[in-house]
């Protein structure tokens, strides 16, 4: 298993983002209870977020976010994954 970083890019609609962040949460706490999604969090500077997760692949690690409900509702419209190597510091789980 590698480490990969994933951004998400979401629609310029905060509000229609927001109607459905209870429920996106709850399946990223699940992901993460699984030892899938090991960090996640907003960004700061634009509508998207930062997600941390094993996988064996970029795109593996892109189908295991496959159920987020902010893909389903098309609320996410780009998502990057790239494998990242930690060497300083340690990540949960890793």
């Amino acid at each position: 298993m590698a480490t990969f970083a994933v951004q998400y890019t979401y629609v310029d609609d905060a509000q229609r983002v927001a109607t459905f962040r209870l429920e996106h949460r709850e399946h990223l706490s699940e992901l993460h209870r699984e030892g899938t999604l090991l960090l996640s969090g907003p960004l700061g500077d634009g509508p998207g977020a930062l997600l941390v997760v094993t996988a064996e692949s970029a795109e593996d690690a892109l189908a295991k976010l496959d159920g987020d409900p902010l893909k389903r509702e098309r609320l996410i419209v780009d998502r990057v994954a790239r494998e990242w190597t930690v060497v300083i510091g340690e990540l949960p789980g890793a």
